[in-house]
This record gives C-alpha cells, structure tokens and sequence, in this order.
C-alpha cells in the first residue's frame, strides 16, 4: 500500500525512527519485567533465608546472569535511546534520560558495586551474615528505581 491508502486507512507508514522505538519500548519493558521480578519476588525470596544461603544464591544469580543477550537488552536499550534521543521528539529524549540515568548510572554506582562487595564475601562467614540484610534493604530499594526508570523509558519511547 502507498501512503494515501495507509492514510485512507488510518495508519501511517513507520519510519526507521517509529521502528527503533518500538524495539527501545519492548527492549525497555524487558528489563522493566526482569527488575520488577528481582523487586518483587527474588529479593522477597531471598530475605527469609538464612544469609549463608542467600548470599550464595545472590552470588549465583550475579555471575549467571551476564550473559550476551542480557547484555545486548541491557546496553542495546541505552544505545537505542540515545539514538532516539538525538532523532526524535521530547518524550524519547524522556525515556533516554530515564533509561541512562535511572538505570545505567542507578546500576553502575550502586547495585554493582554491592554486588562486588557481596561476591567478595564468603557465604557462611560472620561477615557475610552481618553485610546481608543491609545489601538487601539497599540493592532492593534502589532495584525499585531501576524499575520505575525502565518502566518510564518504555513509555516514554511509545508516546514519542
């Protein structure tokens, strides 16, 4: 179909800018799904353990989830929002902002480095025990902002 019958239709014709952010919004969503679950059922799962146990699960969870397609979603998001930043409308410039500071700034200044102090702990250590419920609390309280931040990128990609 040619534009004016997609335009008879009420549909328009994406441009490569319409299509980089949807992907931006679905990649977003993605990571959005991925913290949400981290907020609301792994770390909920992991504070009635005994520290010995969570610790080593955390650990695990740390080192098993860098993965290429974890990275590709992680970064590839930020990278698509900055290239919408640069071609599209206010709301993407938004999301841009939202993604790179709420969750890469947000994930590089404090859950990994909490996540290197923990994987420098020895489960079932004194120490361990006593850095688990404060890692908890802090990696939690700041995974909500990584949740809202992606959660408002993906939004922010589709109002654009």
């Amino acid at each position: 179909m040619d534009s004016p019958q997609l335009a008879a239709l009420g549909a328009t014709a994406l441009g490569a800018t319409d299509v980089v952010g949807v992907v931006a919004a679905v990649m977003a969503g993605m990571v959005a799904g991925l913290f949400f679950t981290f907020s609301v059922v792994v770390m909920r799962a992991l504070a009635p353990l005994p520290a010995e146990v969570g610790v080593a699960t955390m650990r695990s969870i740390n080192r098993v989830i860098i993965t290429p397609l974890f990275l590709v979603l992680f970064l590839g998001t930020g990278v698509l929002g900055v290239w919408l930043a640069i071609a599209g409308p206010w709301p993407r410039v938004l999301g841009a902002a939202l993604y790179l500071l709420g969750v890469f700034v947000v994930t590089g200044v404090r859950n990994v480095p909490w996540n290197t102090e923990l994987d420098a702990l020895e489960p079932g250590t004194a120490e361990a025990a006593e850095y688990w419920p404060g890692y908890l609390r802090r990696w939690t309280a700041w995974n909500h902002v990584r949740t809202v931040a992606s959660t408002g990128a993906a939004v922010a990609f589709v109002v654009g």
